[in-house]
């Protein structure tokens, strides 16, 4: 047995372009995993903190609406969607807390992993969103520059690594596809894996 890590080629169609590319399975399969850890800490971190702010005996101190309300830019074209969360702030910031907290724990146990980044990733999109002080005409200017911000920048790790099916490393999605349940209902591997 070789100590040299196993190599891949890759050949797909990208734009309409055939390409391929070798990589390393074992570079592959490490940051995988990192950028898992890093990504269930980036949710796991940002729920408890909320969870929380008010003290063990008010947990929902935290709100939404403070930020729904102030901290979107009026230039922002979803500007009024914001304004309209803030009114039901009482259903937003459970959703927020919690599902956090959830997306958090199945990236880092690699359960119902693609779902899990979805959410994640579609909360990184509201964010994002958010984030925009201006329109298209504007170029989305945002308080770090155009465009593109750390939300931004997870919700394509998310994408990435739901893509990959990095539940299956290390993690209980690839013990859960191999039960009978999965084998008779195939639709729940989107969500696995």
């Amino acid at each position: 047995m070789s100590n040299q890590p196993a190599e891949r080629t890759l050949q797909s169609e990208l734009l309409g372009r055939e390409v391929e590319f070798s990589y390393s399975e074992t570079w592959l399969a490490y940051s995988m995993l990192g950028l898992r850890l890093v990504m269930a800490w980036v949710f796991l971190q940002a729920g408890l903190a909320k969870l929380l702010e008010g003290g063990i005996g008010d947990p929902l101190a935290w709100s939404s609406a403070g930020f729904l309300q102030n901290a979107v830019a009026e230039a922002n074209p979803l500007h009024g969607l914001f304004l309209w969360f803030a009114n039901y702030a009482s259903l937003v910031d459970p959703l927020v807390i919690f599902g956090q907290i959830l997306i958090g724990l199945a990236l880092l146990f690699g359960v119902f992993f693609r779902f899990a980044a979805l959410m994640g990733a579609l909360q990184m999109a509201m964010f994002w969103t958010a984030a925009w002080n201006g329109g298209l005409m504007q170029g989305f200017p945002m308080d770090n520059g155009y465009f593109i911000d750390s939300s931004f920048v997870n919700m394509l790790i998310l994408f990435g690594l739901g893509a990959w099916g990095a539940g299956r490393l290390l993690g209980v999605d690839r013990y859960l596809e191999e039960t009978q349940v999965v084998k008779e209902n195939p639709w729940l591997r989107y969500l696995l894996g």
